[in-house]
């Protein structure tokens, strides 16, 4: 071994009482958030992580990450449940274990930079609701996101961790961008932040096992606080880095339990445990202790979520990290973008066309949200573009990163693509080189008067500030102003299994005939493609149940957890399967006044209308906008004239091809 292995051997003792190792790795267990994020499109709920919360507690763990990334948005939007309760719900069973969350510094919990007022606002109450670590990243690494929201962090008394977003342009770490030398100035910046610990965020699990042991030596060597490796399993390198970062002298590691690792997740804790016992590095870990929780997990647990995983392929890595540094959250938004847009085909074209698209924007690493950013206007150029104009259809938020109110990129954004953005963008077409929030007017004393007659507290006003159309629509369910959908509503584990379960007919399948039709069914969530045959022929009048509109899934475009919906009787599926996609939508409106629609080039929610009928409108002037997998895409009248009629309002979910609005 050479002189800076970290790792020593010392005598094997699996005793639960064993003696403390001399420097035993921390681990931090991501189950209850990034653990089903990651495979079950963040659905898990509150009442299914309270049977195993004791039991953990009892662990060691260093930490337990319970809130942050996307848990906020999703529990509010999909699960009816406050996300501040889960914190402090929690926090009655882990009675010495810190809770960890991840803060997307001036993105907060969403997927733009906030005004300075309402991210001192938020972190000052995740603090007081219970939230001990504050895992704090940009996804540009411009810490200058960072100026708002640490100070109040230690104002708090809380720890502040730091993250340096893994990223790379080559296929291992080096080039002119993200080298060594980039990691290491990146540690100090934030150690002269005042960071208590540091975390090297790897969060397409591209970080190769000799680049960690480089990476977590070299930080070991040039600053003072304790390094944290977070690396998701996509690629299948992550358990191998994790030993290398070991021996290299990383203090703590993420993992998850083992029902909860894996695929686009993280390493298991149980292998971990063994494999560092009898080493001076051993966890301490009682490996009964964590078989005792997995057989909660696998048993009463996860039969609730076991539809929401991935079941697309047989292998539990995706190579597509490796051959395009894709992460896997972004991949699913790809494909099921391109699939509810019938483009599936074109998939290959767009991981031709990404790389070009990250280098434009300025080889930004592919994080939430600049892996939406990247993702969804590499699909826009693909669907869009002609051979005579690329960037035909400009997300809102690609023209936000080229004014530069996400932060500085790497290197600088293509011009021709910049000036194209601002071109006529509402806050100037000259970008900005300040602190981005420094352009922001403040936001929260708006929003609590916009909400005044609902929320009853501080912490509604903030979920409603971050998430206005959403929120509302909770605030709504929450004080029984309107009774949820039941595709929010928990269910059983007896209707679980129950609801996933098709029954096939026993009698042999009769021809076809000329009467047979094609369905798009939802069943809680998932996304059949049916074949309806009927004898007798075509219905000559069909009835339309008007449902409730959705909002799309994320992250990723997954189905929402509820009751189970039966499939209509003569409907059973038969045809193939695809991957879950968002609720059925309702179907596109039609136009009834003379003129020319704007319609959806695209399936999402409606967030805003901004035009009213009646008004005068020029080519090109923004009448809708549109969210599509996290992303804003402002929709322009197709030509002059005036809007004779509007079809969608905000918070409605439409398909792609609906009549928005009608032009005269």
């Amino acid at each position: 071994m050479s002189d800076h292995n970290q790792v020593k051997i010392t005598d094997i003792n699996y005793s639960k009482d064993r003696s403390a190792a001399e420097n035993p790795v921390k681990i931090m267990d991501l189950t209850l958030r990034d653990g089903h994020q990651s495979l079950f499109a963040t659905r898990g709920r509150t009442e299914d992580m309270i049977p195993v919360a004791e039991l953990m507690d009892e662990v060691g763990f260093w930490a337990v990450e319970t809130w942050g990334g996307a848990t906020f948005d999703t529990m509010h939007r999909f699960l009816n449940e406050d996300p501040w309760e889960r914190i402090r719900t929690l926090k009655k069973y882990f009675k010495k274990t810190p809770f960890s969350m991840l803060l997307r510094a001036q993105n907060l919990v969403g997927y733009r930079n906030y005004a300075d007022d309402l991210a001192r606002a938020f972190v000052d109450r995740a603090s007081a609701n219970g939230m001990d670590i504050f895992r704090t990243f940009d996804a540009l690494n411009d810490y200058r996101n960072f100026e708002t929201v640490v100070p109040v962090i230690k104002e708090c008394g809380k720890h502040f961790q730091g993250c340096i977003c893994y990223s790379m342009t080559e296929p291992r770490m080096g080039g002119d961008v993200y080298n060594l030398d980039y990691y290491i100035k990146k540690a100090k910046d934030l150690e002269a932040m005042g960071a208590d610990s540091i975390c090297i965020k790897d969060m397409a699990g591209l970080i190769a096992p000799y680049d960690v042991y480089a990476i977590v030596k070299a930080l070991k060597e040039t600053v003072s606080v304790p390094i944290h490796l977070h690396s998701h399993f996509t690629s299948g390198m992550a358990p191998m880095s994790h030993l290398k970062a070991v021996e290299a002298g990383v203090d703590i590691l993420d993992t998850c339990m083992s029902p909860y690792a894996y695929r686009t997740s993280h390493p298991a804790i149980e292998p971990l445990v063994m494999s560092l016992l009898g080493t001076n590095r051993d966890t301490g870990f009682d490996i009964m202790q964590l078989a005792e929780i997995n057989e909660i997990l696998e048993k009463e647990i996860l039969p609730k979520y076991k539809h929401l995983l991935d079941d697309t392929k047989v292998s539990i890595i995706d190579i597509n990290v490796l051959l395009h540094q894709t992460p896997g959250g972004m991949l699913s938004n790809l494909v099921n973008q391109l699939r509810e847009m019938d483009a599936i085909d074109k998939l290959d074209k767009v991981f031709e066309e990404l790389p070009k698209v990250r280098k434009d924007l300025g080889q930004i690493p592919l994080v939430t949200p600049t892996s939406q950013i990247v993702g969804i206007q590499t699909v826009n150029n693909v669907l869009f573009d002609d051979e005579n104009e690329r960037y035909k259809m400009i997300t809102s938020q690609v023209k936000d990163l080229c004014y530069g109110l996400y932060g500085k990129t790497a290197v600088p954004i293509n011009p021709e693509l910049q000036k194209k953005a601002l071109k006529g963008y509402s806050r100037g077409e000259k970008p900005i080189t300040c602190r981005p929030a420094e352009v922001l007017e403040p936001e929260l004393a708006k929003a609590q008067e916009e909400i005044k007659d609902l929320a009853k507290d501080l912490d509604d006003e903030i979920l409603y500030a971050i998430y206005p159309v959403t929120g509302k629509r909770f605030l709504k369910w929450k004080y029984g102003l309107e009774e949820p959908p039941m595709e929010v509503k928990p269910m059983t584990l007896e209707e679980a299994k129950k609801g996933n379960v098709v029954k096939k007919s026993d009698k042999d399948a009769p021809l076809k005939t000329e009467h047979l039709r094609t369905f798009n069914v939802f069943v809680d969530g998932e996304y059949f493609e049916v074949e309806v045959d009927e004898p007798a022929g075509p219905p000559t009048g069909v009835f339309i149940q008007p449902v409730a509109p959705v909002a799309p899934g994320l992250p990723p475009a997954a189905p929402a957890m509820g009751r189970p919906t039966a499939p209509p009787p003569a409907a059973a599926p038969v045809a193939r399967k695809s991957a879950p996609a968002a609720p059925a939508p309702a179907a596109p409106a039609v136009a009834s006044a003379e003129g020319t629609p704007l319609t959806a080039p695209m399936p999402g929610m409606i967030v805003a209308v901004e035009k009213k009928v009646g008004d005068s409108v020029n080519e090109g002037e923004t009448i809708v906008v549109l969210e599509a997998m996290k992303m804003e895409n402002a929709l322009p009248a197709p030509v002059s004239g005036t809007v004779k009629k509007i079809t969608c309002s905000s918070g409605d979910s439409v398909p792609k091809g609906a009549v928005l609005c009608v032009i005269g």
